[in-house]
């Protein structure tokens, strides 16, 4: 038989292939955080009709006469490029910004990775692929405190969870005193704190003015009984704040306290003095920020660029509830398929490095968005046309091989 139709038959196997790829390319065009693939050729070993000779000093050297036997399928490559990012607006939708893979625990515990950032909510609170696999992070404790050294876990958004009141303790005040306000003038910063069983407690300040870089610090409950105060180390405060002609504060160091009395909030309360100055213009102050809280439950998440899930409370407090973990790997291209638009480790992949988003060279997530197929179109529909020629001048190749054979047949007639 003509090597010629051998070698068309592979031809034809190996077009083959390159449609079945192009084709399963084309039909993942809207699948979200698909890669595309691509078929590479190469040719198989040859057959040789005369060796190669070595120059002499007679005669010059010959090259080798080979006939190749034909195509064959070196590899099908995948391509890592990122895909357009598709805005969703569900909270429980991410993408990743860069390199890396979300890791999922598949059913019996396998440990699965994915590109693809559609979740969702399960009956326990957990967040899930479409398919049922649960995605992997760390988990913050009570206080809201994340280890991403630690073991990761099954993560969930534990809707309607209570959070319990907590006293406050600390305090800060900043602003900006008249330097020309004269002598008996006053600023008020009303804020409120939370006793220990998070009931909310009025607190005012004020400040007045008694001398020249001068002011009196003093401290009012809800009803208008003034708090005794001491200098942040305990010792005993006359509420005395001074000034420097810049404009700095020059005492108290280290800023003040104050006993709350009352019941159920032993305190005492540190407020921290230091970001208040005196210049020339209007005397404002405010109490910005204060620690405690009341008795709240979690009513919605958001999620940042580090991958952190930010729990936000009925109470105004924001707290991490965990933290997504992502997976990079040496050799991506070595992963293998699992279905579900999911990956697992394969022998060539190297070991999952396992780590926080936009550290280690791995992306940072997006949250409300979904990273689509990368398949390009027009690059698929040309590879379908040349793949088309290609198995289309093979079967020519054995048309016309077999027009050879049948002239040799008929030679005997």
């Amino acid at each position: 038989m003509l090597r010629s139709m051998f070698s068309a038959i592979s031809g034809l196997r190996a077009h083959q292939t390159k449609m079945d790829v192009t084709g399963n390319n084309i039909a993942n065009v809207n699948t979200v955080g698909f890669k595309s693939s691509a078929t590479v050729f190469q040719d198989t070993l040859s057959q040789a009709v005369r060796a190669g000779g070595q120059p002499a000093e007679d005669r010059g050297g010959t090259n080798p006469a080979q006939i190749g036997l034909g195509v064959k399928l070196a590899g099908i490559t995948t391509n890592w490029t990122n895909g357009a990012a598709q805005s969703t607006g569900r909270s429980t939708d991410f993408m990743i910004e860069g390199d890396g893979f979300f890791v999922v625990a598949g059913a019996g515990g396998q440990q699965l990775f994915t590109r693809a950032g559609s979740f969702d909510f399960d009956a326990t609170g957990k967040l899930v692929t479409p398919d049922g696999s649960i995605l992997q992070g760390w988990v913050a404790d009570a206080n809201g405190a994340i280890n991403p050294n630690g073991p990761i876990q099954n993560l969930s958004v534990p809707y309607g969870q209570i959070v319990n009141p907590s006293a406050t303790t600390t305090g800060r005040l900043e602003g900006n005193l008249n330097a020309a306000a004269p002598i008996g003038s006053f600023v008020q910063a009303p804020t409120k704190m939370y006793d220990a069983q998070g009931v909310e407690q009025r607190v005012t300040y004020t400040l007045s003015k008694t001398a020249a870089d001068t002011w009196n610090v003093t401290v009012q409950n809800a009803g208008g009984a003034a708090l005794a105060l001491t200098h942040a180390d305990g010792t005993a405060f006359d509420g005395t704040v001074t000034f420097d002609v810049a404009g700095a504060m020059t005492a108290p160091a280290g800023g003040i306290a104050f006993d709350p009395a009352a019941a159920g909030w032993p305190g005492p309360v540190a407020v921290d003095l230091a970001e208040i100055s005196q210049f020339a213009g209007s005397s404002e102050v405010t109490a910005p920020e204060q620690d405690g809280y009341a008795l709240g439950s979690l009513q919605s998440f958001s999620l940042g660029n580090d991958g952190t899930i930010m729990g936000v409370y009925s109470n105004g407090l924001r707290q991490p509830l965990g933290r997504l973990a992502l997976a990079s790997f040496n050799n991506p291209s070595g992963l293998e398929k699992a279905g579900n638009s999911a990956f697992r480790v394969g022998v060539n992949s190297g070991l999952a490095n396992i780590g926080q988003a936009g550290v280690g060279g791995r992306g940072e997530l997006m949250s409300g968005a979904l990273e689509m197929s990368n398949v390009d179109l027009s690059e698929e529909f040309t590879g379908l046309i040349i793949a088309q020629r290609g198995f289309q001048a093979n079967s020519r190749v054995i048309t016309a091989s077999d027009e050879l054979l049948q002239d040799l047949v008929n030679l005997k007639r």
